[in-house]
């Protein structure tokens, strides 16, 4: 359902894809593992990431927020970050062969659509790059997207979304448009706070309702809505 009558979600110059929840979904846990085995190895945890408000959050600060809950000091986390994420990436190369993701309704007819109308697609993921080209090229969806920008360097969703900007804008230029699709409540105010248009889907675990009450530009239950609208 679009948001607000003006909005015409093909009029963008760019799309920016989150991944997980979006494009895709992986039931196979092996990212999840990853980030089990550097809290573990790195700051001595036999802990998991159950009941941490993962979604929407990016890889460091799903393992910060695991971090501190067990008790860990703020500073011995921020010093031993750069070491646990080297684990996740180890662990994720490693196990490559079990990322079995599934690609969400209507993500390759959409993705078609753009690209054929000449738009520069994008992916904007709190995934680690390494992981996130994983579950790209497992997915068969990797040849889409012409760059992409992660978590490595940005804890926190709205770098991110302001890394993609900005290098949508040095590919086209200064007033080149962008539109972000995501599926949580971060994204959609990632997105506001960059000043990018926003469409929220709702194939993770936030409802439509819930994801419409942050204003995004327009809310779907899938990505195969927008191909009527």
């Amino acid at each position: 359902m679009p948001t607000g009558n003006a909005f015409r979600w093909r009029d963008a110059d760019a799309y920016l894809f989150d991944i997980d929840g979006t494009l895709l979904l992986s039931p196979d846990r092996t990212h999840r593992y990853a980030l089990h085995r550097a809290l573990l190895e790195v700051y001595g945890l036999e802990t998991t990431i159950d009941g941490i408000a993962y979604h929407g959050k990016t890889d460091p600060g799903i393992l910060r927020a695991a971090a501190a809950r067990a008790g860990i000091a703020p500073g011995v986390i921020d010093q031993s970050m750069a070491d646990a994420l080297d684990v996740v990436r180890r662990y994720a190369a490693e196990k490559a062969e079990r990322f079995r993701p599934n690609v969400l309704p209507g993500i390759r007819e959409v993705l078609d659509l753009l690209r054929n109308a000449g738009k520069l697609l994008g992916v904007s993921s709190g995934n680690l790059e390494s992981i996130g080209w994983i579950k790209l090229k497992s997915a068969r969806l990797a040849e889409y997207f012409e760059f992409g920008c992660f978590a490595d360097e940005c804890e926190l969703r709205v770098d991110i979304f302001r890394k993609g900007i900005s290098e949508v804008r040095r590919r086209l230029g200064p007033d080149a448009t962008v539109c972000f699709v995501g599926d949580t409540p971060d994204d959609v105010r990632a997105a506001q706070d960059v000043g990018g248009r926003i469409i929220a889907v709702g194939t993770g675990i936030f409802k439509v309702e819930d994801l419409a009450a942050h204003g995004p530009d327009a809310t779907v239950t899938c990505c195969s809505e927008l191909l009527a609208l």
